[in-house]
C-alpha cells in the first residue's frame, strides 16, 4: 500500500438534486501525511469524506485509497478507520467492553492493545463501566476517537474530531493524531480549527481550493 498515495481524488462531482455540492474536486493525500480540509458548513467537506470512506457514491469522478477503489476489498476496511458517521453503540456493553470488542474484531488482545491506558488518556478512566448512551456528548466524542486510535489502521478519515471537546481535550487529541502521522499513518480530516489541524500534523487546505471552480 505504501507504493500508492493514501488518497487520490480526481474530478469528483456530487449533487443533491439540482444543487451541486462538489464540482471537479481533486485531492491527494500522500501516504504517511495528514491533510485537513477546512471551509464553511454546507460547502461539501463531509460529503467529500463520505465518498472517500465509501459511504456515498459520487455522481462522477475517481477515488482511490491506497491505489484501490474505496470499500472494494477487505483490505480497505482493515486499513481505514472513519468517524464520518455516528458510531453504533451496542446495547448493554460498557465503555470498556466496546473497546475490547473493537480490539478483538481486529485480532488484537485488549490488554496488549492498552485499552485501559488509552481510555484513561482520553479522560474516560472513570467511566469504563458506564454505557455509552449515558455519557455526555463530549465524552462520546472522546470514546469514538479513542476506539478509532486503539485499533490498527493505515488511514484515519475524521470529520471534525475536535467537535465537543474542551481545550485540553483538543490538545490531547491533536497530539495523538500527530503521533499517528509521525508513526507512518495517513490522515484526512475536516475541521473548522486551523490551529488544531496544524497541531495534528496536517497540512491545511480549503474546500474551495480543491474545486475546479477555484480561481
Amino acid at each position: 500500500m505504501v507504493d500508492h498515495p493514501a488518497v487520490e481524488v480526481e474530478d469528483l462531482h456530487v449533487s443533491y438534486g439540482s444543487t451541486p455540492v462538489l464540482v471537479g474536486v481533486a485531492l491527494t493525500v500522500p501516504a504517511g501525511t495528514g491533510v485537513c480540509v477546512t471551509g464553511e458548513n454546507g460547502i461539501g467537506k463531509s460529503t467529500l469524506l463520505r465518498c472517500v470512506s465509501s459511504l456515498q457514491q459520487p455522481d462522477s469522478g475517481e477515488i482511490r485509497v491506497f491505489g484501490a477503489r474505496p470499500g472494494s476489498t477487505p483490505e480497505f476496511w482493515r486499513a481505514v478507520v472513519t468517524t464520518v458517521e455516528p458510531p453504533t453503540w451496542y446495547p448493554g456493553l460498557t465503555v470498556r467492553e466496546h473497546a475490547e470488542l473493537v480490539c478483538r474484531a481486529h485480532g488484537q488482545d485488549p490488554e496488549e492493545a492498552g485499552i485501559d491506558e488509552a481510555l484513561e488518556r482520553f479522560g474516560l478512566g472513570g467511566h469504563i463501566d458506564a454505557i455509552p448512551p449515558s455519557l455526555s456528548s463530549g465524552q462520546k466524542q472522546r470514546l469514538t476517537l479513542a476506539i478509532a486510535l486503539i485499533r490498527p489502521s493505515s488511514l484515519l478519515i475524521l470529520d471534525e474530531p475536535e467537535q465537543r471537546l474542551d481545550p485540553d481535550g483538543r490538545q490531547e487529541v491533536a497530539s495523538l493524531l500527530a503521533q499517528y502521522v509521525a508513526g507512518g499513518g495517513s490522515l484526512l480530516m475536516a475541521s473548522h480549527d486551523d490551529k488544531f489541524a496544524t497541531a495534528s500534523g496536517a497540512q491545511v487546505t480549503t474546500m474551495e481550493s480543491l474545486s475546479a471552480d477555484a480561481s
